[in-house]
This record gives structure tokens, C-alpha cells and sequence, in this order.
């Protein structure tokens, strides 16, 4: 009796000591969180504190992701999470991914948290290869990804080399062809500049636009056999299910869009399409593993219930995060408005700050140059003056000796000389005299002239003085002048938005008619930098596939009719 007690006190103790949380790492696309979960939890109660962590209200696009063994396999909403086939070591580890695809990013993804994590999901797919894309169409959804992360292009700041450490391009598009790194920079700069004033929402949204005309976008592949033991691809993504060549998965033998379908259904191993056109065989298959089965059903019935929903009246809740989503935009269109308005006004305050001091200097400049003349007009009035005095003084001597030799002259004449040889040494003397006199009287009046003409000069010089102390004033006067710049901000009401959303539209609309003109000449540039024997066998299929016109969405566009894989 007593060992029975024990025992049940000793079992109960262990009870006790059980733990009653776990611990599990979510990983996303941009950072890792951990989380401490109760042992009685469900799937959908790990899921929603994951969504309500990140802000996530588009929750029937996600799911969380585990692998087992070599096989992809997704929780489970209405199943406790530690009932799952997961590692039993602490941290449990998820991955938060999109499980579903929209049909148009554009109009289903409301979110910006969720048109992000789109984006970069999107994004490592093509860089790992997971979804083929051809050169021309990856540099342009590089250039996104890089204004989605660096913004506006600034040549003074995003300088050559600015994209040395990013991956852009998928490593399949950079060995095709004989480039260096400045060569696909030089490429992606080119169309990144194209992309100014987008956010980085705008740029994300455009690189998803573009993504999902991509053959293998949002397609889950499966290896299947046909009933004829033939290998053959299935895939399943938001238009229906596809059949494929194992070795060409951009363009399906056949497709069932979901509206052609009437049920999908496996036993065990095998799996039945049923068409609604009873003139269509029914198409069985089977896969490797029972486990593939059901999650190619689980998949089924999540695209299918996604492809209904699209097609009825939006719920209340989405509604109302659209109606959320177009006021946070206009708010944020308002809020960019304002903002290039005052880079606007700020950058042209600069340059008439600049063009000011520009002219200020110019100013400084003719100031320096009038005074240093003024300068000089002084110091040359000053030497004219001077050279005019001693010219005038000069003229002054010269004819008083003038007129000295003239009375020397006359006081010789008046002397009587007696003796023929002091009449001919006077009269000799007295025409030396005369000679003297009369070169006086010519230095005389030439100094005279000179005399005037400093005086002229003098005049001049004074004139040119007072006219440079005029300009001088004038300058002056402009310079000493201050301008003020003052800027009233208004927000723009809706409906002038409202214009310029519809006028922004139509211009997108315009420029994207050029779009696959571009692409045609990045590709013809290029085309003689490709080294043919480096293209895999997906280039090649892409290539023919594009002559013939081929592509999924063709294949489901085709009229239905029986065909036999």
C-alpha cells in the first residue's frame, strides 16, 4: 500500500516537472524571431501571433514552412504544432512564407508589409534560379531593387562601384555573357535613373508587376507519373493546375484552369483531375509519396478557394483595409508631395543663393578692378600736374631768356663799334643771337602747347577719376542690398490628388508602351556580348518558346479539347 502511494506521488512529480512551453524560431525573409509556445497550442495560434507581430492582416497568402526529410511540408491551422512531424530540438524552427500567389499583385496585395514580403520572397526566387528569367527582363528588375533600397539616384552620391556588393542578377545571367561588373552596372544605373520619385513601395510593386508574367512565378512543382508510367511535372499555382515536360517547366503540355475544374481528389498514391467538360478525359497520376498527395491537395484547395474569393465582392475586412490602404496612400502621396515641393524651393533657394554670391563676388570683383583704376587715375593726375608745373615753369625761364637775349641784342646794337672786325664779330654775334632768340621762342611756345595739352590731359584724368568713384558708389549701393526667401506651404486638397494620381497613371501608361521596346534593345545590345555555348537548356526553351509564341498563360487561354499525355 504503501509502495503504491509512492509510486503515485513519485508519477504525479513527474507530471509536475513536464515542461508546459516549447520554444520556436520564426524565420522570415528579412530578420528571425523567437517565440515561447504553450504544449497545448494549436497551428493557427502559432500563426497568428506571428501575423500579429509583423502587423500582418493578409494572412490567407502566408504559412509556416518545415521540411521533412527531403520534403516540403506546411503547418497545419487545426493541428497542435508538437503533434507535426518536426524536429523535437528546441528551437523549433519555421519559415513565414507566402504558400499562395495573387493572380495581379497589384490589386489584391493591400498591405505594404505584405506587398514587402512579397517582393523579397519574389526576388530570392529569381536570384536562386527558382523561377527563370531572362537577362533583359533581370536587369530591369534589378534597377527596381535598387531604387526600392537606395531611393532617388544621385550621381553625386551613387558613384561608380556603389553596386559592387549587391546581388542583382541572377549568377545563370552573369555567365552568359562576356561583361564585367561595370558593364551590368552601367546597364542597371542606366534604367535605375528612369525610376525617380518612386517609393519604395511604388518599386517594389512595379518589380512584382513584372515578376509575375514570369512562366514559373508562383508555381509549386511536383514529379508525377501518368498512368502510362510516363515522368511528367505537375504544377500548381493561382490559375489552376499544369502539366508539364520534366525538362520544360515554362510552358505546360496542357492546363486546367480551376474554373474548368470539377473536382480533385487522391487515394493513396493517385491523384484525379476531373474536368467540367465531360468530353475531356479525366487525368490520374501518381506521385512518390502519400505526403506529396496531400499537400498537392492542400494546395489545390487553397488556390481554388483563393481563385473563387477573387471573383465575389471583397469582405467587409478587405474593404476596409483597402479603404486603409488608399487613405495611407494618399496621406503618403500628400506627404511626398510636400516634401518634393520643398526640395523643390530649397534647391531653387540654393541656387539663387548661389547665383547671389556668384554675383556678390562678380561685384567684389569690378569694385577691386574700379578702385585699383581709380588708383591709378589718381596717381596719373598727380604726375600730370606736376609735369604740367615744370612744363609751365620750364616756359617761364625759357622766355625770360628770351627776352634777355633780346635785350642783349638791342644793347649791342645800340654800342658803336668802330673797327669792320668788331662790326663783323658783332654782327655775327648779333645773328647767333637772333638764331637763339627765335629757337627760343619756338621751345617756348612748343612747351606751351605741351603745357595745355597736360593740361587737357589733367582734365581728362580728373574726369575718369570722378567717374570711377561714380561706379565705385554704384556698386557699392548694389551690394550692400539683402534679399529674404520665404515659402508658404499649402497641402493640395484630394481632388487636385486626385488629378495628378489619374494624370501620374496616364503617363505610367505611356511610358510602360515603350517598355518592351526597351527590353528588345538591351537585348539586341547584348546579344553580340552572349556566349552561346553557356546557355542552359532553359534560355534555349525561353528562346523557342518565345518565337512560337508560347507561354503558360497561352496554354490556358487555348480552347479545351481531349488530350491524351
Amino acid at each position: 500500500m504503501a509502495g503504491a502511494i509512492a509510486s503515485r506521488m513519485s508519477f504525479s512529480s513527474l507530471k509536475r516537472k513536464q515542461p508546459k512551453t516549447f520554444t520556436v524560431r520564426i524565420v522570415t525573409m528579412e530578420a528571425e524571431m523567437e517565440f515561447n509556445c504553450e504544449v497545448k497550442w494549436k497551428g493557427k495560434d502559432l500563426f497568428d501571433l506571428v501575423c500579429r507581430t509583423l502587423g500582418l492582416r493578409e494572412t490567407w497568402f502566408f504559412g509556416l514552412q518545415y521540411m521533412i526529410k527531403d520534403t516540403m511540408a506546411w503547418l497545419k491551422m487545426d493541428k497542435k504544432v508538437l503533434d507535426h512531424d518536426v524536429p523535437k530540438e528546441e528551437p523549433v524552427t519555421f519559415h513565414f512564407l507566402a504558400k499562395f500567389y495573387p493572380e495581379n499583385a497589384e490589386e489584391e496585395l493591400v498591405q505594404e508589409i505584405t506587398q514587402h514580403l512579397f517582393f523579397l520572397q519574389v526576388k530570392k526566387q529569381i536570384l536562386d534560379e527558382k523561377i527563370y528569367c531572362p537577362p533583359e527582363a533581370s536587369v530591369l528588375l534589378a534597377s527596381y531593387a535598387v531604387q526600392a533600397k537606395y531611393g532617388d539616384y544621385d550621381p553625386g552620391v551613387h558613384k561608380r562601384g556603389f553596386l559592387a556588393q549587391e546581388e542583382l542578377l541572377p549568377k545563370r545571367v552573369i555567365n552568359l555573357y562576356q561583361m564585367t561588373p561595370e558593364m551590368w552596372e552601367e546597364r542597371i544605373t542606366a534604367w535605375y535613373g528612369q525610376h525617380r520619385g518612386r517609393a519604395r513601395d511604388e518599386a517594389e510593386m512595379e518589380y512584382l508587376k513584372i515578376a509575375q508574367d514570369l512562366e514559373m512565378y508562383g508555381v509549386n512543382y511536383f514529379a508525377i507519373r501518368n498512368k502510362k508510367g510516363t515522368e511528367l511535372l505537375l504544377g500548381v499555382d493561382a490559375l489552376g493546375l499544369h502539366i508539364y515536360d520534366p525538362e520544360n517547366k515554362l510552358t505546360p503540355k496542357i492546363s486546367f484552369p480551376w474554373n474548368e475544374i470539377r473536382n480533385v481528389s487522391y487515394s493513396d498514391k493517385e491523384f484525379t483531375i476531373k474536368p467540367l467538360d465531360k468530353k475531356i478525359d479525366v487525368f490520374k497520376f501518381n506521385s512518390s509519396k502519400l505526403r506529396v498527395n496531400k499537400l498537392i491537395l492542400q494546395l489545390c484547395i487553397g488556390n481554388h478557394d483563393l481563385f473563387m474569393r477573387r471573383r465575389k465582392a471583397d469582405s467587409l475586412e478587405v474593404q476596409q483595409m483597402k479603404a486603409q490602404a488608399r487613405e495611407e496612400k494618399a496621406r503618403k502621396q500628400m506627404e511626398r508631395q510636400r516634401l518634393a515641393r520643398e526640395k523643390q524651393m530649397r534647391e531653387e533657394a540654393e541656387r539663387t543663393r548661389d547665383e547671389l554670391e556668384r554675383r556678390l563676388l562678380q561685384l567684389k570683383e569690378e569694385a577691386t578692378m574700379a578702385n585699383e583704376a581709380l588708383m591709378r587715375s589718381e596717381e596719373t593726375a598727380d604726375l600730370l600736374a606736376e609735369k604740367a608745373q615744370i612744363t609751365e615753369e620750364e616756359a617761364k625761364l625759357l622766355a625770360q631768356k628770351a627776352a634777355e637775349a633780346e635785350q642783349e641784342m638791342q644793347r649791342i646794337k645800340a654800342t658803336a663799334i668802330r673797327t669792320e672786325e668788331e662790326k663783323r664779330l658783332m654782327e655775327q654775334k648779333v645773328l647767333e643771337a637772333e638764331m637763339l632768340a627765335l629757337k627760343m621762342a619756338e621751345e617756348s611756345e612748343r612747351r606751351a602747347k605741351e603745357a595745355d595739352q597736360l593740361k587737357q590731359d589733367l582734365q581728362e584724368a580728373r574726369d575718369s577719376e570722378r567717374r570711377a568713384k561714380q561706379k565705385l558708389l554704384e556698386i557699392t549701393n548694389k551690394s550692400s542690398y539683402t534679399e529674404s526667401l520665404s515659402f508658404d506651404f499649402k497641402d493640395t486638397d484630394m481632388k487636385r490628388l486626385s488629378m495628378e494620381i489619374e494624370k501620374e497613371k496616364v503617363e505610367y501608361m505611356e511610358k510602360s508602351k515603350h517598355l518592351q521596346e526597351q527590353l528588345n534593345e538591351l537585348k539586341t545590345e547584348i546579344e553580340a556580348l552572349k556566349l552561346k555555348e553557356r546557355e542552359t537548356a532553359m534560355d534555349i526553351l525561353h528562346n523557342e518558346s518565345n518565337d512560337r509564341g508560347n507561354s503558360k498563360h497561352n496554354t490556358i487561354k487555348k480552347g479545351r479539347r481531349p488530350i491524351c499525355i
